[in-house]
């Protein structure tokens, strides 16, 4: 069986740096290209490199050059007019062309779960989430049309060492192990699916390839969903604080004081989403068998940023955001 020709378009982010990884420790011919070298991530050694800038077509079509590949994956789309650049790009060059969507772009709330991969597409709340539908609809018209070898995936929430789960990042941590209070969306007892780029990553490179996996959205989630305020519990314990002072306030609230919190709290955070994986565990059935649990997840995150104190960046104005949120709708003291 030959070597599987992978291009990753972007390839040091978040999900896609463990991607790479993966899929270079099974034996797969990867090339990485982006606009630069990340710092932030380190990429093996064996990794192909190309520098081109995904959204310049031209720039693209130097770099790659005549080259056909396996399967293309494109970590940098997010509206519709990027997808359909894509598909003139790379129709006919690509065995398989993987968009990555999101699991924001399901039915919100849902109506029923766990999510399949049918459930209905619909997200009033999040621009975001609207886009990727609008680019999910192009895919699929063209794999209709002209047979255009795509694959759909959506994440939920991946997170790796240097992600935190909080609207105000690091500086929820930094309140926490000064005995401040927290803000915490709702009433903290909300589930929310929450996976390591570790173990999507193994679920991610099974489909690459596979004839089976054309034309095809996947999920691909953890099975763990603690509550929110479960996950505040175990980011304080991986801090060292024991009893950390979680204030609940209503997400429509938050969203109407803090706008810029508004689309990703109502149109993902706030609903308790839980994920039917069965399809992807048929066709990668190796996916799920070792996870990492969020307890272990979240130390390695608080012990990065404790190591990387350049990078403890807070949402701006994050601490007078919580304290102002506090004040005037947390609870009142008699």
């Amino acid at each position: 069986m030959s070597q599987l020709k992978v291009l990753f378009i972007g390839g040091s982010g978040i999900i896609s740096t463990s991607c790479v990884r993966e899929a270079v420790r099974q034996g797969i011919d990867v090339t990485v290209l982006n606009r630069g070298t990340s710092n932030l991530r380190r990429l093996p050694e064996d990794v192909t490199r190309l520098t081109a800038d995904s959204n310049n077509p031209d720039s693209v079509r130097e770099a790659i050059g005549d080259a056909h590949y396996d399967a293309v994956v494109n970590w940098v789309n997010f509206v519709p007019e990027q997808v359909r650049r894509d598909i003139e790009l790379f129709s006919g060059r690509t065995g398989q062309y993987v968009f990555i969507s999101s699991a924001s772009a399901y039915q919100t709330p849902p109506t029923r779960m766990p999510v399949v991969e049918s459930t209905p597409l619909k997200n009033p709340y999040w621009q975001y989430s609207r886009d990727k539908i609008a680019c999910e609809a192009l895919l699929v018209e063209a794999y209709r049309e002209n047979d255009f070898p795509m694959t759909i995936v959506r994440p939920s929430h991946t997170y790796d060492e240097t992600l935190l789960p909080f609207e105000a990042g690091w500086n929820v941590i930094e309140r926490m192990r000064a005995g401040r209070p927290v803000v915490v969306h709702g009433d903290g007892t909300s589930l929310w699916t929450i996976t390591h780029s570790r173990d999507f990553a193994v679920g991610f490179v099974g489909l690459l390839g596979r004839d089976a996996a054309i034309g095809e959205p996947f999920h691909i989630t953890g099975d763990e969903a603690p509550s929110w305020n479960q996950i505040f519990e175990a980011a304080a314990a991986a801090a060292g604080v024991e009893a950390p002072k979680l204030v609940h306030i209503a997400s429509e609230t938050i969203a109407a004081a803090v706008p810029e919190w508004g689309p990703g709290l109502l149109g993902d955070k706030s609903h308790t989403m839980l994920f039917d994986n069965t399809k992807l565990k048929r066709l990668v059935p190796e996916f799920g068998r070792s996870t990492t649990p969020f307890a272990r997840g979240i130390r390695e995150v608080v012990a990065w940023y404790d190591a990387h104190p350049e990078q403890r960046t807070s949402h701006p104005e994050a601490d007078a955001i919580q304290d102002r949120l506090i004040a005037a709708f947390g609870p009142r003291s008699s």
